[in-house]
């Protein structure tokens, strides 16, 4: 009896996934450690180069893994290195039948049709943890407390050789405390839309970055809304108090011609571009997972295409109706992906977010976004980037990064607010006396407004005003830092034993306020420029520094994990310090022109000395 209704459980998950056309395919998750540990190899030259489009497939990454344990590379890894290895190639390959305590996990497999092979894997598993923040300022300090308790469960497993599934859920109690700043316009103070009626000014309440974590480090990890325990019906959009979420991921992949060609569709997190991990500028890991349908074909060893069409979510800041009612938007992007040996590495990416229509030429990877709204007119937010990587396998590498939103290359490019792109430079090399270590040095600077976009009428939507702003969930698809920043970063990351991985890393950002009497333009997301006179407004100009308040942000922060070898535990902490002031111009903010700065310590831009503490255990890590 029991057969039969695994026969019948098996039959019935094909039928659904029959549609895609199933080793394990399924998506490692993008905060495994793993990628790293591949970065590493690569630049080391220990395997062959991987693709810049992830997450990875399970298979992917043991066959990666089997390429770098290979007898030829044996003098060069460390004994330490090889265990870390031999580690991961047990984690992802395929378990044995029966339950695994150690795993937290039952899997089961069998034959159908004779020769088919189908399997199916229900696991569990937990994540606990608390944060802290102790602020001082010049007159007064203050301590906050942070939350996160999730659970999970999932499913996954092969039909066949080719395609593989899993779904995820996960539900918990969370608690981000936030401070609340003050108003900002959407766009400048003092805009005049009587020369068109269809761009209207309005003000959003600002928030700080959550006060128990490092700035700019807080992923939600809930969908759509939260819920207070006080009114489980009631859609809320943030946790500043205990309150419930949940999430929900899954993915039915496909992978042919020994993973030259990969097809999914499904609802996960993604990070392209040959850049380091956490480095794009156009598709970054920190964005908020949303559904779509994509595909990755590598004919050659030098060349490969993807493509991925899905559909954004709304940011539930207004009310669950209010809020999706003006943002109904869909995202495509492709990426063309050229590359000599070990050596160079060069991504073409453009990409659109669009209010949801069927656009076939949006959706199909042989056309061009960026020249194909000229052919269906002008309603979408378009963009453009580009990655050159240089390196020498053994030393390390060196980056360019540029991501264009809008520009004008007749107009000034130095100073006018349209010029809207962001920019990194960086550089990595390896350690050789320590295990899979290296130092990975950055700077990355995003100009006012960039991944902003108007709200404009649109035909299909009637006298609604749609966002199209180049965010999902109220965050940015692209590098995670807001408009109107620049970021410096330094660090250091290592394995010194099989188990345990340590970080050290400083970072200087500095910010343009988004609220006060000094805010300045085009520093939020949330931020629209004005569309007329854009090229001789003499309102509609950046002076980074020299145009209004700006925050300096210096973080030192140190972190950890150790992984239980007889235990399915993994402990990880983090703690550092935030150094936080203003600086300011004597003129008025925004006023066109350059002005010298200084460093300020008001009641409005105080100055704060932050340390921060997180700590945190894994059930069943995955």
């Amino acid at each position: 009896m029991k057969t039969n209704l695994w026969v019948v459980f098996y039959i019935l998950l094909a039928v659904f996934s029959a549609p895609v056309i199933a080793q394990t395919h399924a998506s490692v998750p993008l905060e495994n450690q793993i990628y790293y540990i591949l970065e590493q190899a690569q630049l080391r030259g220990l395997c062959s180069p991987l693709s810049g489009i992830r997450p990875y497939t399970q298979s992917v990454v043991v066959s990666a893994i089997g390429e770098i344990l290979d007898s030829k590379n044996n003098e060069r890894l460390t004994p330490t290195e090889r265990e870390i290895l031999e580690r991961y190639l047990v984690k992802f390959s395929r378990p044995d039948t029966g339950i695994d305590w150690r795993r937290g996990a039952f899997y089961g497999e069998t034959l159908l049709g004779g020769n088919t092979r189908v399997s199916a894997n229900l696991g569990v598993s937990a994540n606990i943890e608390g944060s802290t923040g102790l602020y001082f300022n010049t007159s007064d300090y203050e301590n906050n407390f942070g939350t996160e308790v999730w659970l999970e469960a999932c499913l996954n497993g092969d039909l066949g050789e080719d395609i593989s599934y899993n779904f995820s859920f996960t539900g918990g109690l969370i608690q981000a405390p936030r401070k609340y700043f003050g108003e900002y316009n959407i766009y400048y103070e003092g805009f005049d839309n009587e020369k068109n009626s269809e761009y209207q000014n309005d003000t959003f309440p600002v928030f700080s970055e959550p006060l128990t974590h490092f700035p700019y480090t807080y992923r939600k990890k809930w969908d759509g809304s939260v819920f207070f325990l006080t009114s489980l019906s009631s859609f809320e959009y943030w946790p500043d108090t205990i309150a419930g979420g949940y999430g929900l991921l899954a993915e039915i992949t496909a992978s042919f011609f020994e993973n030259r060609l990969i097809m999914r569709m499904g609802r996960l997190s993604h990070e392209w571009g040959s850049s380091p991990q956490g480095s794009s500028l156009s598709f970054n890991q920190a964005a908020r997972p949303f559904f779509g349908i994509e595909a990755a074909f590598s004919p050659v060893s030098w060349f490969s295409i993807a493509s991925l069409t899905g559909a954004l979510e709304y940011f539930n800041g207004a009310g669950i109706k209010d809020s999706s009612m003006t943002f109904q938007n869909a995202f495509s992007i492709n990426t063309l992906q050229f590359r000599y040996k070990n050596y160079l590495f060069f991504d073409f990416t453009d990409a659109v977010v669009y209010p949801k229509r069927f656009e076939p030429g949006y959706m199909a990877p042989i056309i061009s976004n960026f020249f194909y709204q000229n052919n269906i007119g002008d309603f979408d937010n378009m963009a453009m980037s580009f990655n050159l990587k240089a390196q020498y396998p053994g030393l390390g590498n060196i980056w360019v990064s540029f991501f264009m939103d809008e520009m004008n290359f007749l107009s000034d490019i130095s100073t006018l607010d349209r010029q809207m792109f962001a920019l990194q430079a960086g550089l990595t090399f390896f350690l050789p006396f320590l295990s899979f270590s290296s130092i990975k040095l950055s700077y990355t600077a995003v100009n006012p407004y960039t991944y902003t976009h108007n709200r404009n009428y649109n035909p299909w939507y009637g006298e609604q005003r749609m966002e199209t702003a180049y965010t999902n969930n109220g965050v940015s698809l692209g590098y995670y830092l807001p408009p109107n920043s620049d970021e410096l970063l330094v660090r250091f990351d290592t394995a010194p034993l099989k188990n345990i991985t340590a970080s050290l890393q400083y970072q200087m950002i500095r910010h343009g306020a988004d609220f006060g009497t000094s805010a300045v333009d085009g520093s939020n997301l949330l931020s629209e420029l004005d569309p007329n006179g854009r090229d001789d407004n003499q309102i509609l100009k950046r002076f980074f520094l020299h145009d209004g308040a700006y925050q300096w942000l210096h973080i030192i922060k140190l972190g950890g994990e150790w992984t239980l070898e007889k235990a399915p535990l993994a402990f990880y902490w983090e703690i550092g310090t935030v150094i936080s002031y203003f600086t300011n111009t004597k003129e008025p903010a925004n006023s066109g022109e350059a002005y010298p700065y200084e460093i300020i310590d008001t009641p409005e831009y105080p100055r704060t000395t932050a340390f921060i503490a997180r700590i945190g255990i894994r059930v069943f890590p995955k």
